[in-house]
């Protein structure tokens, strides 16, 4: 058996990637993709390669044969064909170059521009389907040729991107270009039509088009390679480029890979996302499809102003007045212009708080007080305290990433105290949802914050709902002067239309968001047992009432757990390097569905099995 990769585009779309050499001379991680093709191939037995190549064509050859210092690279007998017209065809006539080499042997068939998991070579190499077109079942992310399938896995059609259709998308696999024909194939069948093809429609087309005339044949007999459990990229930009060096880094560069990223982990097949914080109950799939049925008007209509959104919001939160209200993109939004733009003085933040408003209150004092002296636990004590000596009380209830809560008496206590000596207090409630029922409150409602002008209440409606890639927040206060500033610094329009739309419709749905809650602060108390079982006795599992739970491992490296995780596809929140926990062992764990609950679980008690 040998392989024929076609290496001759130019991969305009990488741009400063692909200025001075080919797709496959792509270094990622340390290794170009040609050197890991040759890799995977070897280790199936595959000696010889046919290489089409093209634009700086002579840069790969010089690369293969003379500069290249991995010794594997040696093993390969290495067959170069020349496309000098590459600028002008497409994949179709660099594959018909190669017909001569081509007719030889038996062939794996692969594109340039892939980085796959060595085992796909292998398991294709090895199955007894004489011609195999390796797929897997389409997802979000995916772009390009899809296939269809009949019960027996082989190929029934070949679908264009022109005639795709959304509505069938359950039965589309895309195709992984990777291929294995047998001999007698490609030379009664895929070089004759091959052939026909070029002399029909020209030089300026694509290989899989001949595939798909194929499949449509009667004796046709494509089967489906299934490799949807392995992990493969295409590169065709600089976006594809970076989730590919995600994907494939493994230990501590692929942690700090994925921790810099901060969202967008939709694009990771399988990945659960024990990091970030949302709501797994909620929104339902009523609510859900109310939004997808009018998504053509939402993305093609401009949104309202911040007045109309106001009005959207005051009716989910007790119909607040709406001159007492604030809608973000995102709390984060809010937070950034009150920290930059309106409040000034000495400010009293926990160490543990939300990074955003350490970084955004320029124009403060930040007072840190290390949450590690109380073990880690809200009290009262420690905020009244800190009035006397401080124009601004910060408090995240419950705190992230403790979990910590202090209920609504004793907060209404420190806004008594705090408003008898005019001190201002920012009340960040956006994960009490999810306390339990009895303890479950809000200060987003008229009574409260007319009593208590010094009072600045924030809420993450993205967590708290569910909805973080629609941005949503806001910012209640009695004080309008500070409600007016904040329009006056906001865009006109900072909300989109989903956003919009969500204020409009949430109230529709108000059981199902409190049954979505209820569901959290179950699974939770499910969770901190089961993880008191599991962990070993120097670990600290602390109580919480938001919908995360914070564990100190002890003398378990709590690095070398998040890098284990990840590898078992469970990002978790690694705390080692932020402030209140620097160099110590703690991790925060989010609620999820009781299914990926059940397997972190799985996976953290074998890891600890296994020490």
């Amino acid at each position: 058996m040998q392989a024929l990769i076609l290496a001759a585009g130019m991969g305009k779309r990488l741009g400063k990637y692909t200025a001075d050499n080919t797709k496959c001379m792509l270094n990622i991680n340390g290794k170009t993709l040609i050197e890991r093709a040759i890799e995977s191939l070897l280790d199936a037995g595959v000696t010889r390669l046919i290489l089409v190549v093209g634009y700086k064509g002579d840069n790969v050859k010089k690369f293969l044969l003379h500069e290249c210092k991995n010794p594997r690279v040696k093993e390969m007998e290495l067959v170069f064909v020349d496309n000098p017209i590459y600028d002008k065809t497409n994949n179709i006539y660099s594959l018909f170059l190669a017909v001569d080499e081509l007719a030889k042997n038996d062939t794996i068939l692969l594109e340039s521009d892939l980085i796959f998991d060595p085992e796909i070579i292998k398991k294709i190499a090895k199955n007894p389907g004489k011609n195999l077109v390796t797929v897997a079942k389409y997802k979000q992310w995916m772009d390009g040729t899809v296939v269809k399938l009949d019960d027996e896995n082989n190929i029934i059609d070949f679908i264009e991107k022109k005639n795709f259709d959304y509505r069938d998308i359950n039965n589309y696999y895309k195709t992984v270009n990777i291929y294995k024909f047998s001999k007698q194939f490609i030379n009664k069948e895929f070089i004759p039509f091959l052939k026909a093809y070029i002399k029909s429609y020209g030089e300026n087309e694509y290989y899989e088009l001949v595939l798909k005339i194929i499949a449509h044949t009667a004796r046709s007999n494509l089967k489906a390679f299934d490799a949807s459990k392995f992990d493969w990229y295409e590169i065709d930009d600089a976006q594809d480029l970076d989730i590919a060096t995600c994907i494939f880094s493994s230990g501590k560069e692929k942690l700090t890979n994925f921790q810099k990223r901060y969202g967008g982990y939709w694009r990771f097949d399988n990945l659960l996302d024990y990091c970030y914080l949302v709501n797994p109950y909620y929104p339902t799939t009523g609510l859900l499809n109310k939004i997808n049925y009018f998504s053509k008007e939402l993305i093609t209509q401009y949104p309202s102003g911040q007045k109309v959104n106001c009005i959207c919001a005051s009716r989910i939160f007790n119909d607040v007045d709406t001159d007492y209200i604030a809608v973000g993109n995102g709390a984060a939004e809010l937070i950034s212009v009150i920290g930059n733009h309106i409040l000034t003085g000495k400010m009293f933040l926990p160490e543990s708080a939300f990074n955003e408003y350490a970084r955004c209150f320029i124009n403060c004092k930040l007072n840190r007080y290390d949450l590690s002296k109380n073990k880690y636990e809200y009290t009262l004590d420690i905020f009244k305290k800190a009035i006397d000596d401080n124009d601004i009380i910060c408090i995240v209830n419950p705190d992230n990433p403790t979990g910590s809560f202090i209920k609504k008496p004793d907060i209404i206590e420190l806004l008594d105290e705090a408003k008898k000596k005019n001190k201002t207090v920012i009340f960040d409630e956006s994960f009490i949802d999810f306390a339990d029922a009895k303890d479950r409150y809000t200060l987003i409602e008229d009574k409260t914050l007319s009593n208590y002008p010094n009072l600045i209440v924030v809420k993450s409606i993205s967590k708290s709902y569910g909805i973080p890639g629609i941005r949503l927040g806001v910012l209640a206060t009695s004080n309008t002067s500070i409600i007016e500033k904040i329009e006056d610094t906001l865009p006109v329009w900072n909300i989109n239309s989903y956003g919009e739309y969500f204020l409009q419709i949430a109230n529709l749905y108000k059981q199902d968001y409190a049954s979505a809650c209820d569901k959290i602060a179950a699974e939770r108390k499910r969770m901190i047992s089961q993880l008191k079982s599991i962990l070993p006795q120097d670990c600290v599992v602390y109580d919480s009432q938001a919908n995360f739970i914070l564990v100190n491992l002890g003398s378990t490296n709590s690095t070398e757990l998040a890098i284990n995780l990840l590898e078992n596809n469970i990002f978790i929140k690694d705390l080692r390097t932020k402030q209140a926990f620097e160099g110590k062992n703690f991790i925060r764990l989010a609620i999820r569905t009781k299914t990926d609950n059940n397997k972190l679980l799985s996976v953290l008690k074998q890891y600890f099995a296994n020490k």
